[in-house]
């Protein structure tokens, strides 16, 4: 009997020494290739931009967090209270991103910011979804000038069971105007070691556009802020953004900031979206005085998100809906246009958001 009990602690010791070594080996891994971009990096472009600005002219942009091809009406999230980690087949994804591509050349915008665009990752069957939708845009005949900048960048996230795998992705800027100069600016990194590891590293992409008859630039800023932390990598990131879009306005310069801000600026009314449960995923709110001088617009009468704690029923009245997409402009661009364009969320949990501008 005493055999037995010391065989099996020393089947057990076995055990726990392999799972231990497989642990650091990994945390070895992950530290040895950790994505560590600079503060300021320069971002390259491809494909050919022909369209030039001027004082008075309208700009139409498009901004769309599209959840990574990943995020349809049938996925539901484990971060957000449900239990997937990818969508059950490659062909969905494919299919979410063919109906992405098909809506943006339709609107045939002059600038569109896209959000969570995957090039090499598990949970997207690693598609390089940027080149799908370049493709299909130069097959409807547009003409963009390209950039993404990172913001998830790891060789394997090991959680959960199953893990989500290996991640590349970020924000992706088409612009149907060349730029002279773009950057991936980091934002504040609200994850301490060994948790960034396998976790995002937030980032503005910055493009900067010459106004072809002035001495002014049209910056425009693609932005995805953070969304599962304690509240402060938020705050932190979201006061970054206004010290650059202060800067940019004190120069003259036009400014549009586009994307997912992970949160709901404070004159929103929030009246038809109410929170359905304390255990649902809830966003912050942005205190818009921070942006004083700015135009902050967000369309509450269309939600911009739905929760992901569940694959989506329109029909059901308890469902969970956002608002976390919109704009931040310098007050010299006069607004024409603004909305949330309802999709119903068939291929992403996010919905596209519509504005034309004139430069004045």
């Amino acid at each position: 009997m005493k055999k037995t009990g010391k065989r099996i602690g020393i089947i057990f010791a076995v055990i726990i020494g392999i799972v231990l070594a497989a642990v650091l080996a990994l945390l070895t891994v992950l530290t040895v290739t950790e994505y560590k971009p600079a503060d300021v990096e320069k971002v390259s472009g491809f494909g050919r931009a022909k369209k030039e600005i001027k004082t008075g002219d309208s700009i139409d942009v498009i901004s769309w967090n599209i959840g990574y091809g990943a995020l349809g009406d049938n996925a539901d999230f484990f971060m957000d209270g449900g239990t997937k980690v990818k969508p059950s087949t490659k062909e969905r994804v494919e299919e979410n991103i063919g109906a992405v591509t098909d809506f943006l050349s339709e609107e045939a915008a002059d600038i569109v910011l896209l959000q969570e665009v995957d090039e090499n990752s598990t949970h997207s069957y690693y598609l390089n979804e940027r080149s799908m939708i370049m493709q299909g845009l130069e097959d409807a005949g547009l003409s963009y000038e390209n950039r993404l900048a990172y913001n998830y960048k790891t060789l394997f996230v090991p959680y959960p069971i199953p893990p989500i795998g290996r991640e590349q992705s970020g924000v992706a800027t088409f612009s149907a105007y060349p730029a002279s100069d773009a950057e991936r600016i980091s934002l504040p990194c609200p994850f301490s070691y060994p948790i960034r590891l396998a976790n995002l590293k937030r980032c503005l992409l910055v493009n900067r556009i010459p106004v072809s008859d002035s001495n002014k630039e049209l910056v425009v800023i693609n932005l995805h802020l953070e969304a599962y932390d304690d509240g402060e990598g938020k705050e932190a990131q979201t006061r970054m953004l206004a010290q650059l879009l202060h800067e940019e306005a004190a120069k003259g310069n036009y400014v549009i900031a586009g994307g997912d801000f992970n949160q709901t600026f404070d004159t929103v009314d929030l009246s038809d979206y109410p929170m359905q449960g304390e255990t649902l995923w809830q966003p912050g709110v942005i205190n818009t005085d921070e942006f004083a001088g700015m135009q902050c617009l967000m369309d509450e009468r269309v939600p911009s998100c739905r929760s992901l704690d569940r694959a989506y029923h329109a029909d059901d009245p308890t469902f969970q809906y956002y608002m976390l997409d919109g704009y931040l402009l310098s007050d010299n661009l006069t607004v024409e246009t603004f909305e949330t364009v309802d999709l119903g969320f068939v291929n992403s949990d996010h919905n596209p958001v519509r504005l034309r501008v004139t430069v004045e």
